[in-house]
């Protein structure tokens, strides 16, 4: 009898929800931002404001109002970046363009949807992991028209359900995350809603490679609220859910989180074709992220009976790229224009900590070697070796201080 009943749940759940997103309009969604005619959407290229502008025209149709800046969906932000990210002797001054929109259900507080919406271009910044591929169009159908349209999908349901929620709703497709979380870090410095009103945010960054086997879905953030676990732990869903505590990684959510937001990122995995030109639209799965989108609305509406949640930190278990010798465990501020690499986050009971350092800090030396922006300070660490003290030189409110770092 229990468990007739609860399949009968599990049936309820996936009828109620199996209309709420439109399977057709997410694969001509994807389809259309992982064209070769998108050409990768770099940050900066006429594509990226090409498909800056049909996000905009979706929010539009659904009724959202402008929030970027000037009274336009558009939010656009100016930064300096690397001419290659393995090369540290310029840079350019480039522009890029996150798109805005909010839903006013005249509610006390706010939940952010956001996903980035560029990718490699033709890896032209050094960043494809596939050997001789500048040149190529690096579609990111995963990474991260899957997210962008999953985004999309999100505003249009909520706009159009007819049923008003709790919560108003900030729609948010960044530009400048393959470059270091740029867009999402540009609009937390300078937001366009009072933070102090939000309740949560929820990033989507590749959420396409569903595999009907095992059903893995990742969910990272989980300990930024002491709410997020209980309530995944409750939700009927098809998935083997994994769940991770940090509030800190590779995505966008990072930058709210460090604007004291709970957070949560979901994620279908990694996979061959990340950050190569092969990750295209035929090797997506529109009815797992169907699913996915479906079980993120539920989550969304179970939050409906409960208060507004209190922000949680966490130790980070990603705190920098992994194939390096060694980690400090800080988060660098990656759109910091300054000469040095600034700390935009520090773990706990990492070298970095356990040195003394602290978030604001801004790194200039480390033993001989002068760190004049991050890529210097992503060399070093594949020079120095686990076990190994090092003397580092920061500035801390403009005076210096040596430090000794034990790795």
């Amino acid at each position: 009898m229990k468990t007739i009943f609860t399949f009968f749940l599990l049936f309820s759940f996936l009828y109620t929800h199996s209309q709420s997103v439109n399977l057709q309009e997410l694969r001509t969604d994807i389809t259309y931002l992982s064209s070769d005619k998108q050409k990768g959407r770099a940050t900066g290229s006429k594509e990226e404001k090409e498909v800056a502008d049909f996000i905009s025209k979706k929010f539009k149709k659904d009724g959202l109002q402008p929030k970027g800046k000037d009274g336009s969906f558009m939010y656009p932000f100016r930064f300096r970046k690397p001419i290659n990210v393995h090369d540290t002797t310029g840079a350019e001054e480039i522009s890029g363009k996150n798109v805005v929109g909010f839903l006013d259900n005249q509610a006390e507080t706010t939940i952010i949807i956001g996903a980035h919406f560029d990718h490699l271009g033709l890896g032209e910044d050094g960043n494809s992991l596939q050997p001789d591929a500048k040149g190529q169009i690096h579609n990111g159908a995963d990474d991260n028209a899957s997210g962008t349209a999953g985004v999309l999908a999100l505003a249009n349901y909520f706009a159009q359900n007819k049923r008003k929620e709790k919560f108003n709703f900030l729609f948010i497709c960044f530009s400048g995350e393959e470059l270091g979380l740029i867009g999402s870090k540009k609009y937390c410095e300078n937001p366009t809603i009072d933070f102090l009103h939000v309740n949560y945010m929820i990033n989507l960054d590749m959420i396409g490679r569903l595999n009907d086997s095992t059903r893995k879905l990742l969910i990272y953030g989980v300990g930024t609220a002491k709410e997020w676990v209980p309530l995944i732990n409750g939700l009927p869903g098809n998935f083997k859910i994994k769940k991770d505590s940090s509030g800190i990684g590779p995505s966008d959510q990072t930058s709210f989180y460090l604007k004291n937001i709970p957070v949560l990122h979901f994620f279908t995995g990694q996979h061959h074709d990340y950050h190569k030109p092969t990750d295209d639209v035929e090797k997506i799965n529109f009815t797992g992220e169907q699913e996915i989108i479906q079980y993120i609305i539920h989550l969304i509406e179970k939050t409906e009976t409960l208060p507004k949640f209190e922000f949680q930190l966490t130790k980070n278990t990603n705190p920098e790229i992994r194939n390096f010798k060694v980690t400090m465990g800080v988060m660098p501020d990656y759109s910091f224009e300054g000469t040095g690499m600034r700390i935009d986050g520090v773990t706990s009971n990492r070298p970095a900590e356990k040195a003394g350092i602290l978030t604001g800090d801004i790194v200039v030396k480390m033993e001989d070697r002068i760190i004049t922006n991050l890529n210097d300070y992503m060399k070093a660490l594949y020079v120095f070796e686990k076990g190994q003290t090092i003397q580092i030189t920061i500035l801390r409110a403009e005076h210096e201080l040596k430090l000794n770092v034990t790795f």
